[in-house]
């Protein structure tokens, strides 16, 4: 990577994110557990239910506050190193995340000190009410940070000012309702279940393996078999949901995903395993099946799938169209107050939507209207993103998400057949298990916004326009700070969860409900 601002400003957040990301996936799926949880302690009243509530609340109160920590960081960065982009999209991308603070954070840590203050203070019903108002509040936040970050992959209901040289609102509704963000959003937090599931069932299997906590441990293998198995089936079928809608609007990272370098016959098959070499636009040793991808990526028979290439000279043409709309742009402004010609407002109302492939050439010569061919030609292949490691996360993502059902499933039947503690390899599995989810939701985030690449926002502003005016060297220290304080809260996080799954549950003497009343016997 070469040490010029973009590339470190992109190390930055992309190492703040990575880190941030291994928390949120826990708390998603750990609120919600842990609401199921004492929903079957109020139904039932046996004290078993309330201490497993206990003792997983606690964990999930670990990762929550090293969460909240270390997710402040990344929304100061917008402004520290991406001020460009915060002056050209903030009036969209600024608004969820407004919400998502006044709202859903708001509501989450008001309602999870009482959760864990409000036992013996609290009546059941209500006590039960601020758990899974803490759950809607981990999700409800997860949903206003995807819609800004969905706005990002497929920015709609949004227009271009070019006398403030901003976008600007055009229709909420249409960036509230972006099929790219619905469709993140469940399909994020189904992982975030799934992980939750797995850490249950792993840390419960150790237990089994350790003779320790039983009762607790069977009870909650049971909760996490079933509900990880229902979330893991979801976050395959929401993860093909969202490769369809990438074959709708995110054509380009699509192709880099499967290694399509040219437009297949259709139906197009899908490559198992390969080795893509970019500079030869093929892949090598390919292992293809025949079909799968056509019915995959476009479901159906006689769509085809468009290749690398075939892209790239669509992206000619529309950066030779974008140039029109920055020589329209530059008219405008120059203009001021008067008025602007009929022909010039006409030429960027046909072609302002594709202002931001003149930016591309912004890395090859100052003016895009004075551009050559060749730079023309060399910003057209900047459009496609780095195949082999896109090729690569993704299938990772994807066995591992297998995986995932493979394992819920079998612990359901155990479960199922009262048979949990009689195959102690696979409770070590289960044990070893236990990163397999973090790693796939690394893995998808990783296609997620590497895939995007050049672009911040698709086909809107290149990533090298929106950075701030900051020195290498300021970037680099930062880059360093935050590793070193992020590694310690990792390594802090890591030790108290430790400790506290060493510990156990702690000991509930709330005396057991009776579920059948007393008979009073007369006396004699």
């Amino acid at each position: 990577m070469e040490f010029d601002i973009v590339s470190l400003s992109r190390l930055q957040f992309a190492m703040t994110a990575l880190y941030h990301f291994l928390f949120v996936p826990l708390t998603l799926g750990l609120s919600i557990i842990v609401a199921i949880m004492e929903t079957v302690y109020v139904m039932t009243g046996r004290t078993i239910w309330r201490q497993m509530t206990k003792f997983w609340g606690t964990l999930f109160g670990i990762n929550f506050v090293l969460g909240v920590a270390t997710g402040l960081v990344m929304e100061f960065q917008f402004g520290m190193n991406w001020s460009y982009y915060s002056h050209y999209v903030g009036d969209i991308f600024g608004a969820p995340l407004a919400i998502e603070g006044l709202m859903a954070f708001f509501l989450e840590a008001t309602f999870v000190g009482l959760f864990f203050f409000g036992w013996d203070r609290m009546s059941k019903v209500g006590h039960l009410v601020a758990t899974w108002a803490v759950a809607f509040g981990s999700n409800f936040s997860a949903l206003w940070i995807l819609i800004a970050n969905g706005w990002m992959q497929n920015p709609v209901g949004a227009v271009f000012n070019p006398q403030t040289m901003r976008m600007e609102v055009d229709d909420f509704y249409a960036v509230l309702f972006n099929p790219v963000a619905q469709a993140k959003f469940v399909h994020t937090v189904s992982a975030g279940y799934t992980t939750a599931s797995v850490f249950v069932l792993g840390v419960s299997a150790w237990y089994l393996l350790k003779g320790r906590h039983i009762e607790l441990a069977k009870r909650s293998m049971t909760v996490a078999a079933s509900f990880g198995l229902a979330a893991a089936l979801s976050v395959v079928v929401l993860g093909d949901e969202s490769g369809y809608l990438t074959t709708e609007h995110q054509k380009m990272k699509l192709a880099a995903m499967e290694a399509i370098w040219r437009t297949e016959p259709v139906p197009a098959p899908f490559t198992v395993v390969g080795f893509p070499d970019q500079k030869a636009r093929e892949t090598h040793y390919a292992v293809e099946i025949p079909w799968v991808g056509g019915l995959i990526d476009t479901r159906s028979l006689n769509t085809p799938v468009e290749g690398i290439e075939e892209l790239v000279e669509r992206a000619k043409g529309n950066i030779a169209k974008g140039v029109l709309a920055y020589d329209a742009l530059q008219k405008i402004r120059a203009a001021g107050s008067a008025a602007v010609p009929a022909d010039v407002q006409k030429t960027f109302e046909a072609n302002g939507n594709l202002l931001g492939y003149a930016l591309l050439l912004k890395r090859y010569v100052d003016d895009p209207r004075q551009a050559t061919p060749e730079q023309i030609a060399k910003a057209a292949w900047d459009t496609v993103p780095q195949v082999a490691p896109l090729f690569w996360t993704f299938r990772i993502m994807v066995g591992v998400g297998f995986f995932m059902i493979l394992l819920m499933a079998t612990f359901f039947i155990l479960s199922a057949r009262r048979q949990l503690d009689r195959f102690p390899l696979l409770l070590r599995i289960a044990v070893l298990a236990i990163p397999l989810p973090w790693l796939a939701a690394e893995c998808g985030w990783f296609v997620a916004e590497f895939g995007r690449q050049p672009w911040i926002i698709e086909g809107i502003l290149p990533t090298a326009s929106a950075v701030s005016s900051l020195g290498a060297m300021t970037v680099l220290l930062t880059i360093a700070g935050f590793v070193l304080i992020y590694t310690t809260l990792f390594i802090i996080e890591m030790g108290l969860m430790l400790r506290a799954i060493r510990k156990g549950p702690a000991p509930d003497n709330e005396p057991e409900a009776e579920l059948i009343p007393a008979t009073v016997v007369p006396a004699e």
